[in-house]
């Protein structure tokens, strides 16, 4: 992990195509702004995990509904 120390305004690069301003600094929060081209996905990480958790618990009960088929008006007598 490469950790900078950087003042309000100033820039960060990553590769041609990322730029992170800082835009604000107060006390315990930095506001930062990130110029990125349409094909790359920026998300905060507790949304991606957020996400990440939600399709398992998806794929979890998709899976579980079909492995107990849900029983309709018992036995069947012929």
């Amino acid at each position: 992990m490469l950790v900078l120390s950087r003042k309000q305004h100033d820039v960060i690069l990553i590769g041609d195509e990322v730029r992170i301003t800082v835009v604000r600094i107060d006390r315990n929060q930095v506001r930062l702004g990130i110029e990125a081209p349409q094909h790359i996905t920026v998300l905060r990480e507790e949304l991606q995990l957020d996400a990440e958790e939600r399709a398992a618990r998806e794929a979890w009960t998709a899976s579980d509904t079909h492995e107990h088929p849900p029983v309709s008006g018992g036995p069947q007598r012929g």
